[in-house]
């Protein structure tokens, strides 16, 4: 492979995006994102991330072992790296992931915004951090998308409605 490539997963979330470096290693993971430009699509060097996905998303798989490439400030790979190590079916807060990393409380805002900054939504696991008073806070890929994540982990039960941020409630549909 001499160049990125791309391919897209239809999943139980919706359409996947996934970017791949000239080495195989991840590099995005989206929600329905635009390709960026310079990548051809080949869906061959995906075949694991695919297979780990499928698995995931039967509740078979609790931890991804892929070859992962983000490119970020030193803060955010901090970040990413404490939060590759939450555990499936667990959440912690921001200012939770601020201590791990060894940042003050108030970075809970800089941490969020390295949350916001994930390229690898789902493997690298940003849905799994919530506001300190247990609502569900930001997610790339969509609030209703973290809920069904968080259901399909048992870190919330799906029966249930949850507040979002601006009031309104939030369903899991898994």
């Amino acid at each position: 492979m001499t160049a990125g490539c791309f391919t897209h997963l239809d999943t139980p979330l919706g359409r996947l995006l996934l970017t791949a470096g000239p080495d195989g290693a991840l590099t995005s993971l989206h929600c329905a994102r635009d390709v960026p430009e310079g990548l051809r699509q080949d869906p061959g060097p995906f075949a694991e991330a695919r297979a780990q996905l499928d698995a995931y998303f039967a509740g078979e798989l609790r931890a991804f072992r892929l070859p992962l490439r983000a490119h970020g400030t030193e803060f955010r790979r901090r970040v990413w790296a404490a939060l590759d190590e939450v555990p499936y079916g667990t959440t912690l807060t921001y200012g939770e992931l601020a201590a791990r990393i060894g940042a003050p409380r108030a970075a809970v805002r800089a941490v969020g915004g390295a949350l916001g900054a994930n390229p690898l939504l789902i493997v690298r696991p940003c849905h799994r951090v919530i506001g300190a008073d247990g609502s569900l806070t930001g997610y790339a890929g969509g609030l209703d998308r973290k809920v069904r994540l968080l259901t399909l982990e048992g870190a919330l039960n799906g029966e249930e409605a949850y507040a979002s941020p601006a009031g309104s409630k939030i369903r899991s549909r898994w």
